[in-house]
């Protein structure tokens, strides 16, 4: 640490200060004197000090020259080792900034070559999962996964880009489609679980024809074949369901007959299931009845009227049908021989028949002339025509009736529907379905009841015009027979009969 030294001259000054301001006195001056003493030693002291401190402060001052050439020296020595360096790496730095350019020229090629590889990859990987859906759509449709309901749940994670895929998927998936074409055109027979026509989970044997149809075969406690009929595969749930209206008998025969193995026919539905669904929906006349409106039932009622009508005919009819040629063989020898009695027997016994009671009544006036007999015959068969003509008009009218309120539920029905299409316009067809549904089913009502009717109508007029013809011809006839029995056949009573036969 330096010290602080005073000047010579400094401390004479000051002792000069202090020598004017002590008193003049004589008291005063030995004081003064010894003060002054005090301050030449005090001087002398501060001298010597200021001295060593000076000297100090010199060596100091040469200590810190040589340290500071000293420093001077490493820090131009380091100057030169840090440039000799800076030389050595500036040399280096050219030679790895040509390897930069280098490995920049490598880097840019392996980043073109990344990213063709990358869309490559891109590609394949949208390919692949294009592929693992339409699989794993495929097999979920598929009536097959109803045996192996989690064969697809490997591609899920595919599907869903939960990961990458790997050999292993491709592979599993290669397998799983060459499985599916495989079973697709195989025939399988086994047990497996359906669901009924009540909703109730059933084992049953399961007839699969590739993926087209499947059949089933219920059995009771007793272990008998109690229901035979179709499936439905339903992809949402994998499972089987029980076509809800059984197929006809020739079809359950023909199933039945192929899994006994007694036939190689079998019904295929080729839709997959589509026909099969229409079928359900199919609806048969009585189905499609409520369907017609209220004019419906007038016209079922006019097919019950005519239904009655016909029955009551056909009843007449066969309680008074009789066999009429050998009737009239049993009656021509009576008439020839005059037997009368017997004539009148063999009539009474088959009064029922139209032909024997017309007959009948001309017995009594055999004896009188042939136009006599004629009337009487006559009038007789205008007798039996109204019986035999009942209700036939009323059929006619009947089958031209059925049509008309046909045609009168078309109008009402289309007016219904113009009615809708007014008010909630023509977007929704459903909604013009009711109006058209009444008109056509009214009109196929109608004319599916007119049609059996006039039908009925026609065989009952040919009925009833053969009848009567029957029954004049067989007067005829038995006119002739009597006159011939009565009268030996004179030819006055001939040329008559031929004139009768002649009007």
């Amino acid at each position: 640490m330096k010290r602080l030294s005073i000047p010579f001259g400094v401390g004479l000054i000051l002792a000069a200060v202090v020598v004017c301001l002590v008193p003049a006195p004589k008291v005063m001056a030995a004081d003064m004197r010894k003060s002054y003493a005090d301050l030449e030693q005090k001087r002398r002291d501060m001298a010597a000090q200021a001295a060593k401190e000076l000297a100090a402060a010199r060596a100091e001052a040469l200590e810190n020259a040589q340290a500071i050439k000293k420093d001077k020296d490493a820090l131009v020595s380091a100057i030169a080792t840090l440039k000799s360096q800076n030389s050595r790496l500036r040399t280096a730095n050219g030679g790895l900034q040509e390897k930069i350019d280098v490995l920049a020229d490598e880097q840019a090629k392996l980043q073109t070559s990344l990213e063709e590889s990358r869309m490559v990859n891109k590609e394949l990987a949208g390919f692949v999962r294009t592929c693992a859906k339409d699989l794993n759509s495929l097999l979920v449709q598929s009536p097959q996964s109803a045996f192996d309901k989690d064969r697809n749940s490997f591609l899920a994670p595919v599907v869903n880009q939960e990961r990458f895929w790997s050999m292993d998927d491709l592979r599993q998936m290669c397998d799983i489609l060459f499985g599916e074409i495989l079973a697709s055109g195989q025939v399988g027979l086994g047990r497996g679980m359906v669901v009924d026509r009540q909703g109730k989970d059933r084992e049953a044997r399961i007839l699969s024809i590739g993926n087209f149809t499947s059949l089933y075969v219920l059995t009771d406690d007793q272990g008998r074949e109690s229901e035979t009929g179709f499936l439905l595969y339903s992809d949402q749930s994998s499972r089987f369901f029980a076509l809800s209206k059984l197929p006809s008998k020739k079809f359950a025969d023909q199933i039945n007959a192929y899994l006994a193995g007694q036939s190689d026919c079998v019904p295929v539905d080729i839709s997959k299931g589509g026909a099969l669904r229409r079928f359900t929906h199919e609806l048969n006349l009585l189905d499609q009845v409520p369907k017609g409106g209220p004019l419906v039932w007038p016209i079922l009622a006019l097919l019950g009227i005519a239904v009655l009508i016909l029955v009551e005919r056909l009843v007449f009819f066969w309680r008074r049908q009789i066999r009429v040629e050998p009737f009239m063989a049993k009656l021509s020898p009576l008439l020839a021989s005059g037997n009368w009695q017997a004539c009148r027997d063999l009539m009474q016994a088959n009064k029922r028949g139209f032909i024997p009671r017309v007959l009948l009544k001309a017995l009594p006036v055999r004896e009188q002339t042939r136009t006599d007999m004629e009337n009487v015959l006559q009038e007789a068969i205008l007798a039996e025509i109204p019986p035999i003509e009942r209700f036939l008009s009323t059929l006619g009218m009947l089958a031209a009736i059925a049509p008309l309120m046909g045609l009168l539920g078309t109008v009402t029905g289309m007016i219904n529907t113009f009615h809708v299409i007014t008010y909630y316009g023509a977007g929704d067809p459903r909604m013009m379905s009711g109006g058209i549904s009444e008109a056509l089913v009214t009109t196929m009502l109608g004319l599916t009841v007119a049609i059996p009717i006039m039908l009925f109508h026609t065989l009952l007029s040919r009925r009833v015009e053969t009848q009567i013809s029957t029954m004049e011809e067989k007067s005829v006839a038995f006119v002739n027979m009597v006159f011939k029995a009565r009268n030996g056949c004179r030819p006055r009573e001939i040329s008559s009969a031929t004139d009768s036969n002649q009007n």
